[in-house]
């Protein structure tokens, strides 16, 4: 891995479209088809009160700090990991980071296991993807 390339080196539509899949990982992860109820529950989040959340600023500042952690995946994995480097990277990336440390701070706020493991399992996943997209076409 090289982690000294420039802006300039990196595949910006790879770290584009990793992020947008992190976006597209999310609406399936949260959606009636998997996790959502779950969620909903764990949150105390209802549908009314989901409809009144200002959507246009949680999407715009997700989207935001999706691509920071698709940059930094860029930088981190440098030009020539291939797609199993880079999922695997992004796996131990999210198994070793994400995981780790929202289980700390569930810990501390007392949030139940269902709850973590919907959240955390979400990052590692994208998180693996990022690196499987970037990976592949960095």
């Amino acid at each position: 891995m090289d982690i000294h390339l420039s802006f300039h080196e990196l595949n910006w539509l790879a770290i584009i479209v990793a992020a947008i899949s992190a976006f597209g990982l999310g609406g399936l992860w949260y959606s009636p088809v998997l996790f959502v109820k779950i969620w909903m529950k764990e949150t105390g989040i209802t549908e009314e009160s989901a409809k009144s959340a200002n959507m246009i600023k949680i999407f715009s500042l997700s989207f935001l700090l999706a691509m920071v952690a698709s940059l930094l995946m860029a930088l981190f994995l440098g030009e020539d990991a291939g797609g199993g480097i880079g999922a695997l990277s992004g796996f131990l990336i999210g198994l070793g980071t994400i995981f780790t440390f929202l289980g700390i701070t569930y810990l501390f706020e007392r949030r139940t296991l269902a709850h973590f493991f919907v959240n955390a399992s979400y990052g590692v996943a994208a998180l693996t993807l990022m690196g499987f997209i970037i990976g592949v076409w960095q």
